[in-house]
């Protein structure tokens, strides 16, 4: 468990960085196969979900906090393609980067008065299920009568 911790530790610190299976698999000192089994069995999700939560999580806390621009944003938080951060963002979150700003960042919300790890808790993305799981559930709600 505490190479995963180490590992975990890592995705926290540096989401923005280009984490394989392989290089996570390096840092807690287990086969990639192990490393990703021992991950999900662990967490309760595969390595790529919890660092795209992560990625996400940051991403909107830099959307709601700052006047950073979404481009900028979505290469501070590690994705090389601004038309994949906005597709994966809508997704998850169900609206776009921009919609997400100005309804979040024009609201008085008093989270400074908020501890911080409650706060992360309360807006990290619930992703259970893969995007393109969720994506394709979606589109069959809509086709169903």
């Amino acid at each position: 468990m505490r190479r995963l911790l180490r590992a975990k530790d890592r995705m926290d610190v540096a989401s923005h960085e280009p984490w394989t299976v392989r290089s996570l698999a390096a840092v807690s000192g287990t086969s990639q196969a192990h490393f990703a089994r021992s991950f999900r069995d662990a967490f309760g999700i595969p390595p790529h979900r919890y660092l795209l939560s992560r990625r996400i999580e940051r991403a909107k806390a830099l959307l709601r906090d700052t006047e950073t621009s979404v481009t900028d944003i979505a290469f501070q938080t590690g994705w090389s393609s601004l038309g994949t951060f906005g597709r994966v963002f809508r997704d998850i979150v169900d609206e776009s980067p921009t919609d997400y700003r100005a309804r979040e960042g024009n609201s008085p919300n008093g989270l400074h008065e908020v501890p911080h790890c409650f706060v992360i808790a309360a807006y990290r993305p619930d992703l259970t299920s893969a995007v393109s799981e969720k994506r394709r559930q979606k589109e069959e709600d809509m086709l169903a009568p």
